[in-house]
């Protein structure tokens, strides 16, 4: 017997036929002598349209009413599959995430998890029920509703399969695994069957929306090997877990694409000490994630300043620099939405060379030039057009041979 936890997104439970769906799989999970924990996503584009609807009503709503509201969307989800199980004859019982036991810090929106006690739910399962968990959320120290931001479902099901001592954690979507590339631009894209965290935690940084980077980092400190899998088809999925030797023989796993990305160029910024922490720091207060930076070298005492943000943070961004720059010497600041980032990653990039060559000669080679670079141990980035995105992907896919199958 395992005790299993698995995880169904928002595609994997659109329509009750959905549900019904789900609800048979998890049933012969259970008929197979599994113990199971199922957290769910809101159904379909439910948080979407719950996001437009508070719109709406107010053009900016307080976060804390926003995350009441943004929570019933899991809600309605683990009460309809608790509902399609029963009608399969099987025991279970639906928990929002504070009734789990699962307590997060104050920050709205985009809450941490800081404990889980999973007292009830492990209860309920050794009774011989289902439990079924509301993800993307908790319950504050102040008795309030937050939830975890954007995926933050995976989150809730790597955390619980942590704080049970799960024998895996099974995240289901609408694909049947991690691939080389997105295959909906890479027709070649291959199937992986393991990747390490490492390059798990990169793709998921850098635009590969597969599993969310903090549900990865969680798997990484706590040790729980993740499934990710199809909801629609019964195969293998790809396996993610602790790197071991033989991974470093791939010298690239793949590659991600990010086109939620803008460029930030502030010109002729005065040179001296403290500018560019000042800037940085007023940027860091307002929770913007910032991911490539780039400083010319100085001239005439002044330099430039490039840096990348999400796209759907801009607002946030023009906002703190319309302040922040008030009061520093500066030209002017320029905003560039149609920008892309395209990511090469593998743990085998560590012992290879010329790697970034490979990839630069890709790019120049068909006449895709590079705004900006960022590397890390396991990867390289660069920061393009928006338009030269896809081909991009492609070319650099097929110059690494990630079209061939793995032997």
């Amino acid at each position: 017997m395992a005790l299993l936890v698995q995880k169904f997104g928002g595609t994997s439970v659109a329509d009750a036929a959905s549900i019904q769906r789900v609800a048979q799989r998890i049933y012969d999970t259970v008929q197979d002598g599994n113990q199971v924990i199922v957290v769910v996503s809101a159904m379909g584009k439910t948080t979407d349209e719950l996001v437009k609807l508070a719109g709406e009503v107010h053009a900016d709503p307080s976060d804390r009413e926003f995350d009441m509201l943004l929570s019933t969307g899991e809600q309605i989800s683990i009460s309809l599959l608790a509902m399609a199980l029963h009608a399969l004859g099987a025991e279970a019982v639906s928990m929002t995430g504070p009734q789990a036991g699962i307590f997060t810090d104050g920050t709205h929106t985009k809450a941490k998890i800081k404990d889980i006690q999973p007292d009830r739910v492990l209860n309920e399962i050794q009774k011989g029920r289902v439990v079924i968990v509301a993800g993307f959320q908790g319950l504050t120290a102040e008795q309030n509703i937050a939830t975890l931001g954007r995926g933050g479902s995976d989150l809730t099901a790597v955390a619980m399969a942590a704080a049970v001592k799960a024998d895996r954690c099974q995240i289901y979507t609408d694909v049947d695994g991690v691939y080389t590339s997105d295959p909906r631009i890479v027709s070649a894209a291959q199937k992986l069957d393991v990747i390490a965290y490492d390059e798990m935690l990169e793709f998921a940084s850098m635009g590969a929306n597969i599993l969310q980077s903090r549900a990865v980092e969680f798997a990484k400190k706590y040790e729980v090997e993740l499934e990710v899998l199809s909801s629609f088809w019964r195969k293998p999925g790809t396996l993610v877990k602790e790197e071991v030797k033989d991974m470093e023989d791939v010298v690239i796993r793949g590659i991600a694409i990010d086109k939620n990305q803008s460029k930030i160029t502030i010109t002729d910024v005065v040179d001296q000490p403290g500018v560019a922490a000042k800037i940085f720091q007023e940027i860091s207060r307002a929770d913007i994630n910032v991911d490539v930076i780039v400083q010319s070298d100085s001239k005439q005492g002044r330099n430039d300043i490039s840096f990348t943000a999400n796209a759907d943070e801009l607002k946030k961004v023009k906002t703190v620099l319309a302040n922040t720059m008030s009061g520093i010497e500066h030209g002017e600041v320029m905003y560039d939405e149609k920008v892309a980032k395209i990511s090469i990653v593998g743990v085998g990039m560590r012992n290879h060379t010329g790697i970034a060559y490979r990839m630069f000669s890709a790019l120049a080679e068909n006449e895709i030039n590079i705004h900006m670079i960022s590397t890390s141990e396991i990867r390289t980035s660069v920061i393009i057009k928006e338009a030269q995105a896809d081909k991009a992907v492609r070319v650099i896919h097929t110059a690494f041979d990630l079209d061939k199958e793995e032997s």
